[in-house]
């Protein structure tokens, strides 16, 4: 078959993979799901009854199907991007949206599933079957299906606008992040800068032909940057270059502008949820969410800000002092703040993360990593060099169980690098399912981080941020890897509420912070020492410097979501005040008002680019639920098998069967309580 993605079996083969093929594939996939489909209704009539052999399970397959061939374009178009796979995958969207759209909206498809819900078969489901049926009616309310015809087609319009929208989006943000650069041919332009950050510097100048330090707006960069350099005007410089990507102003104003994308995004989404009969796109948003209203977000959010705001005043002001003190500044600004926080965190603690870094290398990490999972949940994991990937810092792994059974794997892309979307994510590549000859496929995940290259013969030295960062995924990824669910909408990550999610991620990095488990994830790169009893108290009695700040700025981020999306379009319906709701929340949450250039939202992927939609607020929600998750472990010891085994059951092998907070309460033996979040947050309540 002379297509390389239908010609697929197994494990996508990405250096295969030819952008030309990929719109022709997915065709190709559509019009064949399209036919089987009304095969499937054809044969269903006033004797034939819908069911789950007949139903459920043969349209499962047809979307696994599509989801497989699908899953390494999306992934490529991320990690390896280029004109022609961009233009491969933007063609591809409108195709997607058109199919899926339809789908949610076949009445013959509704009223077969909505038969089999109200028969005896359904009664005989287990959980995981009941809660497929059951979210696809809920799926197919939010389609549409109930509209009229002229209201079915204007969503259908929109939902393909939007995904195209979406796109644009990040691709704008990826495109203004690698516009620009900064070539410093004066190592004393750079003094501040670790050894680490000028290493970094000079071999990326290196690969570009060039002499000298280049600097870039990719993060490791940026945050060396805007920490350590002493020069103020070249923090500024950067500073301004970072937050006005993708703006109208800045130092490439005008390019790649997502000013127009935003508003179009927003207007068309309270388009989309008022043809539902929601009053705004929160509701919508909320209607698949563990939370009820956006009363209650908003209320959880504010009474977070509550209890942090004091403290984040408090820290503001020692913070100016010290800048006074120490720098003879009296106007301290955006691009100062992290300068001299890190400056005092060493003159309090005698610990800075750039002391930390020689013993995180990663390879040990990565493996330190394996051996924490595995006292938890009794699994290990291999490498396997034999399995393609995208690039050579791509590496496959596989989960192993006590009998030595595979029942998992993931590939792992740490490093930052061209034409590399920023970030860190997990994604699935395959789900845990019963396949069409009744094999069990095991699940699949990507794990994507962007931290800083191994220099030289030296391996990538890892701040403990990125190490924490790289727990967090990995937390998605398990999530994923160990479910024991077999029905795909609700195998792994599928199925979960938003505002769930991120709890197996969040609770994965209370490990890091926890002695037992630095033993196993440090080794300096020279010596092979652990992380010493000394470094290792101060890091912990920094960990929660400056944590009221850290607080607020995500309430800020997530209040600013939830409101824009909730009362954000004006009466006629036709824009948004994203600067004025922006400010606004600053103004009752923030300890600095940023500089008026400052355009972070149009760099803000999460909502505008990716799924948080009226939804940011989810890693607050899902952190309330991860550290009293973990409070059991502080009660029981971090590596009690027993409560690892409780978790690893009723949370992670669970997947998206059950509602999140019944799989809560069955682990926990109760509610959450937020008391652990604010506690481990280092907050005292004023």
């Amino acid at each position: 078959m002379s297509n390389s993605l239908l010609a697929m079996k197994g494990l996508p083969e990405f250096t295969a993979l030819k952008p030309a093929d990929i719109q022709p594939a997915i065709v190709e996939i559509i019009k064949h799901n399209r036919k089987e489909i009304e095969n499937i209704l054809s044969l269903l009539s006033a004797t034939t009854k819908p069911n789950w052999q007949n139903l459920v399970e043969p349209l499962e397959h047809l979307d696994i199907r599509l989801s497989e061939v699908w899953s390494p374009v999306g992934h490529l178009n991320a990690v390896m991007n280029s004109d022609e796979l961009r233009d491969a995958y933007n063609a591809c969207l409108p195709l997607l949206s058109e199919y899926s759209t339809d789908l949610g909206q076949n009445e013959k498809l509704f009223k077969a599933v909505k038969e089999i819900s109200e028969s005896d078969v359904y009664q005989g489901f287990d959980t995981a079957q009941k809660k497929v049926i059951d979210n696809q009616l809920r799926d197919f309310t939010l389609s549409g299906i109930d509209l009229s015809a002229d209201k079915k087609q204007r969503y259908g319009e929109i939902k393909k606008r939007l995904s195209e929208l979406s796109s644009q989006f990040s691709e704008n943000v990826l495109d203004a992040t690698q516009a620009w650069n900064k070539l410093v041919t004066d190592k004393n332009d750079l003094k501040g800068l670790p050894e680490s950050a000028l290493a970094s510097a000079e071999a990326a100048a290196t690969n570009k032909e060039q002499k000298g330090y280049r600097l870039t707006l990719d993060f490791p960069s940026y945050f060396a940057v805007i920490t350590y350099a002493d020069d103020r005007a070249l923090r500024e410089e950067v500073y301004q270059a970072f937050c006005t990507r993708a703006s109208e102003v800045g130092p490439n104003a005008g390019e790649w502008d997502n000013s127009e994308v935003m508003q179009e995004i927003l207007v068309l989404r309270n388009e989309l949820a008022q043809l539902l009969d929601f009053p705004s796109y929160a509701e919508y948003s909320l209607a698949t969410k563990m939370a009820e209203s956006p009363d209650q977000v908003i209320g959880f959010l504010e009474d977070l800000a509550d209890k942090s705001t004091a403290q984040s005043k408090t820290e503001f002001a020692e913070l100016k002092e010290y800048a006074n003190s120490v720098g003879g500044l009296t106007d301290i600004q955006a691009w100062d703040l992290s300068y001299y926080a890190e400056k005092l965190k060493q003159e309090k603690y005698a610990i800075s993360e750039e002391e930390l870094r020689p013993y995180f290398p990663a390879p040990h990490v990565v493996a330190g990593m394996f051996k924490v999972v595995g006292k938890l949940y009794g699994i290990h994991f291999q490498e396997n060099k034999n399995v393609n990937t995208w690039h050579e810092d791509a590496s496959y792994f596989e989960l192993l169980d006590n009998d030595n059974k595979i029942v998992a794997a993931f590939y792992l892309d740490l490093y930052a690098r061209e034409n590399k979307r920023g970030g860190a994510w997990m994604d699935e590549c395959k789900v845990r399912h019963i396949n069409e000859s009744g094999q069990l496929q095991i699940p699949v995940a990507y794990l994507t981080c962007n931290f800083t290259s191994p220099v030289g013969d030296d391996p990538a030295l890892l701040t403990h941020n990125e190490v924490t960062t790289l727990f967090h995924e990995f937390g998605h990824g398990l999530h994923h890897m160990l479910t024991k669910i077999v029905n795909a909408p609700v195998s792994g990550i599928n199925g979960v509420a938003w505002d769930a999610v991120e709890l197996p991620s969040q609770f994965m990095e209370n490990w890091c912070w926890q002695k037992e488990a630095i033993d196993l994830i440090s080794s300096h790169y020279k010596t092979g020492e652990s992380l010493p009893s000394d470094m290792l108290e101060k890091m912990l009695a920094a960990k929660n410097f400056q944590s009221a700040m850290v607080m607020v700025r995500q309430l800020e981020f997530s209040l600013f979501d939830m409101k824009m999306h909730l009362e954000g379009i004006n009466k006629e319906g036709h824009s948004v005040d994203i600067q004025g709701i922006l400010d606004a929340v600053r103004e009752k949450v923030s300890v600095i008002a940023p500089p008026k250039f400052n355009r972070f939202q149009n760099g803000f992927s999460h909502i505008f680019g990716g799924g948080y939609a009226a939804g940011y607020y989810s890693y607050k929600w899902a952190e309330v639920l991860s550290a009293d998750a973990f409070s059991l472990f502080e009660e029981n010891g971090i590596f009690d098998v027993a409560t690892g085994q409780a978790f690893k059951e009723k949370i992670l092998e669970q997947g998206g069967s059950q509602e999140p907070m019944a799989l809560f309460k069955a682990f926990r033996g109760r509610e959450p309580s937020v008391d652990a979040l604010i506690r481990h947050s280092g907050i005292v309540s004023q």
